[in-house]
């Protein structure tokens, strides 16, 4: 444990900057929790899926930030804030399809959540490829 506290403030000192990780998986978790909440009138086996990964999504990035980690309670409670919101906000968005919008604007919250899920792969790869000088 010592050696991965090490290892993050050997990081934070070379690169002189502080890491924004959960940014990108917080992204992540709103576009995936809006499209849960936009698919979730009916229950089949793609939406358990669907909720399985959204809990993964809400948990699992605790595990991986760099440095002093917050506490565990207060990271999940208020992601998952940030998911019930989200899901909130899919559900008012089935119901403004075919009302409000057109229907092709159905597919926009799936294809925001690709876009940021390859901008979350991206940038986690760059931070785990970036060259580090040593000093």
């Amino acid at each position: 444990m010592s050696a991965a506290s090490g290892y993050s403030k050997v990081q934070t000192e070379t690169t002189g900057e502080k890491s924004s990780f959960s940014l990108d998986t917080t992204l992540v978790l709103f576009f995936l929790a809006l499209e849960s909440g936009r698919t979730f009138s009916r229950m089949s086996l793609d939406n358990i899926l669907l909720l399985a990964t959204l809990l993964t999504i809400i948990v699992l990035p605790y595990f991986l930030v760099p440095g002093e980690k917050p506490n565990f309670s207060t990271w999940v409670f208020g992601r998952s804030l940030i998911a019930s919101f989200a899901m909130l906000l899919g559900m008012m968005f089935q119901k403004s399809i075919g009302v409000v919008l057109p229907e092709i604007f159905k597919f926009v919250p799936m294809t925001l959540l690709i876009l940021t899920a390859m901008l979350s792969c991206y940038i986690q790869f760059y931070g785990f490829l970036k060259l580090r000088l040593v000093k």
